[in-house]
């Protein structure tokens, strides 16, 4: 069975579904995995309260583009209220393979990002402008992701690589 998964994450990582950048984005937010070098950002188009569109730019590992891909086809519809709401279950779900602790952050930068449009720019919809946050407000995203990751790495444990000698 994760022999179809590994195909699917491969699948969506050759061929990325909404890729690439939206003409008139209401939201917009760009992250990185400084761990290992994924960049992501995500623009989102609302109509009615609803995602009409999303995008997705950037570039990393194959996990974190495939879960790009993946979760730009299931939040269209969504509400921005259901948007915020997801959780690492969301993704881990859709990628359908055990993701290892050193991996989870490709996998939820997606998630990360869509949710960080979300709240950065919730007061600009339907103005067809990207809000930039001061620095109060920065702040108080800072806060906000930082609980994300306390949640979304909750029961995970760093890997330390051992020396080859001592594997098993």
């Amino acid at each position: 069975m994760d022999d179809l998964y590994r195909e699917n994450i491969l699948e969506h990582y050759k061929r990325p579904h909404h890729w690439g950048e939206l003409e008139s984005p209401d939201m917009e937010f760009f992250d990185t995995n400084p761990l290992c070098g994924d960049e992501l950002k995500v623009q989102i188009r609302v109509e009615d309260g609803k995602v009409a569109d999303v995008a997705f730019s950037g570039h990393g590992c194959a996990i974190s583009q495939a879960a790009a891909s993946m979760t730009s086809d299931e939040v269209v519809g969504m509400t921005l209220s259901e948007l915020r709401e997801l959780d690492r279950s969301f993704v881990l779900e859709l990628l359908g393979i055990d993701i290892s602790a050193t991996r989870l952050k490709c996998a939820l930068l997606s998630l990360k990002v869509l949710k960080s449009a979300g709240l950065v720019t919730d007061r600009a919809v339907g103005t067809r402008r990207v809000y930039r946050l001061n620095p109060a407000g920065m702040a108080a995203l800072r806060d906000q992701l930082e609980t994300f990751w306390n949640r979304a790495l909750d029961g995970y444990q760093d890997v330390v690589e051992q020396p080859n000698e001592e594997r098993s």
